[in-house]
């Protein structure tokens, strides 16, 4: 396979998108099964196309923007066979102008660790995607902790979904699903033991948005990506503090094509989220330091 190395450059992009999901492979095979499918687009109302990675780079490209590309493996969990990371890996290689790939394993899979170490070696991942309440795993179980050194060595962030998520909602218990994984204190104890270790947590953490600004103020290796939320209804204090004391490690992410960045960039403009002096730097500069871009 074609080792994706990036070719992005920053003075002709004006954002990088750093949460965007490759829901539907290049044979039609779909992340979620079908059911969770359906209720995900109930809950984010929402029956749009789920594009394949060539025509999400090509979206991409047209905005003059970059994307940080994954899907989440949840095979254990979910009973259902993963879209390939190697593949997304390869895909984003052809289109390294504009995409940047994140890889995904269960990490509830016995060869968890020689997996995303091929993924890193030969397909030149630049990160990792991980989704507890999806995965059905605590991240702060020490069982995980080889997985988290793994990629402290290797210097690339593990983004981790936080709060609230739409997959199983309003199913029959939630099909199983537990909403408590994702509360970001749970990575307290991980950014602790692994300071070298660059953590995103992703989306605004309803209900532990509190939790999640404690983690980040007090662990200066944690960030905050604003996906799946249109700005206007962006938690106070999260607002707050993006605009102020962590201004530096706070990145724009959509969460397409559940939410597109065009929505998110109107919404952000119409509510005046941001101080202007602070938007250069959560569009783009803060994410292209943190993925190495620089």
């Amino acid at each position: 396979m074609t080792r994706y190395e990036p070719a992005i450059d920053l003075e002709r992009i004006e954002a990088i998108d750093t949460h965007v999901h490759i829901e539907i492979d290049a044979h039609g095979h779909s992340s979620l099964p079908g059911d969770l499918q359906e209720a995900a687009s109930r809950y984010f109302r929402t029956d749009g196309p789920r594009p394949d990675l060539d025509a999400i780079a090509e979206y991409y490209r047209e905005r003059r923007m970059a994307a940080v590309v994954f899907t989440v493996d949840a095979t254990t969990n979910l009973g259902q066979a993963p879209i390939s990371s190697a593949d997304i890996a390869e895909g984003a290689a052809r289109n390294n102008d504009v995409l940047i790939p994140y890889g995904s394993v269960d990490p509830l899979r016995e060869d968890a660790l020689e997996a995303m170490r091929r993924l890193l070696d030969d397909g030149g991942v630049r990160g990792f995607k991980f989704h507890p309440t999806v995965q059905g795993f605590s991240p702060d179980d020490e069982r995980f902790f080889p997985l988290y050194a793994l990629l402290e060595e290797a210097g690339v962030p593990a983004l981790f979904h936080t709060g609230q998520t739409g997959i199983g909602a309003g199913m029959p218990g939630g099909r199983g699903l537990r909403l408590a994984l994702s509360n970001p204190m749970l990575l307290d104890g991980v950014a602790a033991s692994f300071p070298g270790l660059q953590i995103v947590m992703a989306h605004p953490s309803v209900p532990w948005q509190d939790e999640a600004l404690s983690v980040a103020t007090h662990k200066h290796s944690t960030w905050i990506d604003l996906s799946g939320w249109s700005p206007k209804y962006f938690p106070a204090e999260l607002v707050r503090y993006a605009n102020s004391m962590l201004k530096d490690r706070i990145l724009f992410g959509s969460d397409f094509p559940l939410l597109t960045p065009d929505r998110w960039i109107r919404d952000a403009e119409a509510a005046q989220t941001f101080k202007p002096e602070v938007l250069p730097g959560i569009m783009k500069h803060n994410a292209a330091r943190l993925l190495g871009l620089t």
